[in-house]
């Protein structure tokens, strides 16, 4: 699988953050920072500026690249992490005028899920990513390979190293998506079964180190990887949790979500992400103790409404309610339907909550399967 430059725990970092006058800028600044050290680096100063808008070439204007470039050579930096994407272009002038790797937001997330990734799927869709973002770079490594380069054997009579490379990087790609396809045809095949045998279908979704695994192990005791840390699972993983009256149910945990989540990851990630797409309920999993919860909550929002799952019932599951000073309960909403559960996935408490409240769910589900709506036949002649 194809690394983007994978780091080791003593690469020193600079962060760089630009203020185009958003609200979520200091959140966006320390999520940078867990982003990084998520990624192996450490974070030894956080440079900041403001702008209404990016500059062409350096991205953060020719006097403050000058800061960043003093900043590097001081402290002896390896690497300038961006809080950003930025163009091809602007990436390569960086490098140049820095004299150290530059790395833009995009590449540290598909970093970290290069890392991350274990199952064969995870590692497809990841390198599928990976590819799709390099494909807009080549150039960088090539700039000095544009004289013809004919070879017997390796490439066609008068084809320059880089379209050879775009060839190969095409033909991969295309490759990569056979292999997603049929791995989505295998998913649809057990998702058809599950439904045949009308299984309750829930999956976790949430901002990324929400608990979300936590939560999981605690209802199903998978014991799947959990850790304080950014991006910590990858690949969905589905269990069966038995609710007494309400019969078993299947829990899929899935991808956290993030701010300005890459384009490629939302559409490499999406056969993965189908879990969710094709659930019965979605467990919306909130940190209650971060202070920028409700930024995030929209985020996840707007990732579900970006990969068709908006209309899915969602039950907002408030973790970490020991770290918050709250204590656990119910919020009933509309109808007097559980809308809310207060609880800390890391102590157990409210835990038995959650369960009673997917076991509503479950059960209501299963009457509507027992009695499904009638179909009203509206009478044309009333319209005419």
């Amino acid at each position: 699988m194809l690394q983007l430059g994978k780091m080791s725990l003593t690469t020193r970092a600079a962060l760089v953050g630009v203020d185009f006058g958003k609200d979520d800028f200091a959140a966006s600044v320390e999520e940078l920072s867990l982003l990084s050290q998520s990624a192996g680096a450490e974070p030894i100063t956080t440079i900041t500026c403001k702008r209404s808008s990016p500059d062409a070439a350096l991205f953060v204007g020719s006097g403050k690249a000058d800061e960043i470039a003093h900043a590097v050579a001081d402290a002896k930096l390896d690497i300038v992490i961006f809080n950003h994407a930025l163009s091809p272009a602007q990436q390569r002038n960086l490098e140049r005028h820095l004299k150290v790797r530059v790395v833009d937001r995009t590449s540290l997330i598909l970093d970290i899920f290069a890392q991350r990734a274990h199952s064969h799927e995870g590692k497809v869709q990841v390198e599928l990513a990976q590819l799709q973002h390099l494909a807009t770079r080549l150039i960088r490594g090539w700039t000095h390979l544009e004289r013809q380069k004919g070879g017997i054997g390796l490439r066609g009579p008068g084809e320059t190293q880089l379209e050879t490379d775009r060839r190969l990087l095409g033909e991969r790609v295309k490759a990569l998506r056979a292999k997603m396809d049929k791995l989505h045809k295998q998913r649809e095949t057990q998702r058809r079964s599950r439904g045949r045998s009308n299984t309750f279908s829930v999956s976790l979704v949430g901002y990324t180190n929400a608990g979300k695994s936590t939560l999981f192990n605690s209802l199903t005791k998978a014991g799947t990887y959990a850790a304080n840390q950014l991006f910590a699972t990858l690949d969905t993983t589905s269990r069966r949790l038995y609710l007494g009256e309400a019969g078993n149910v299947v829990i899929s945990d899935t991808v956290g979500f993030i701010r300005e989540l890459p384009h490629q990851l939302v559409a490499a990630f999406r056969a993965t992400l189908e879990e969710t797409i094709h659930a019965d309920l979605l467990l919306h999993v909130v940190d209650a103790s971060s202070p920028v919860r409700l930024d995030q909550i929209e985020q996840v929002n707007h990732v579900l409404k970006e990969i068709g799952a908006d209309h899915i019932p969602q039950l907002l599951v408030w973790n970490k309610i020991d770290l918050a000073g709250m204590e656990p309960g119910l919020e009933l909403g509309e109808y007097d339907k559980i809308h809310r559960v207060f609880l800390s996935a890391q102590t157990g408490a409210g835990m038995d909550m959650l369960r009673q409240a997917i076991g509503e769910f479950a059960k209501e589900e299963a009457l509507k399967r027992l009695n499904p709506a009638p179909v009203v036949e509206l009478d044309d002649a009333r319209f005419s």
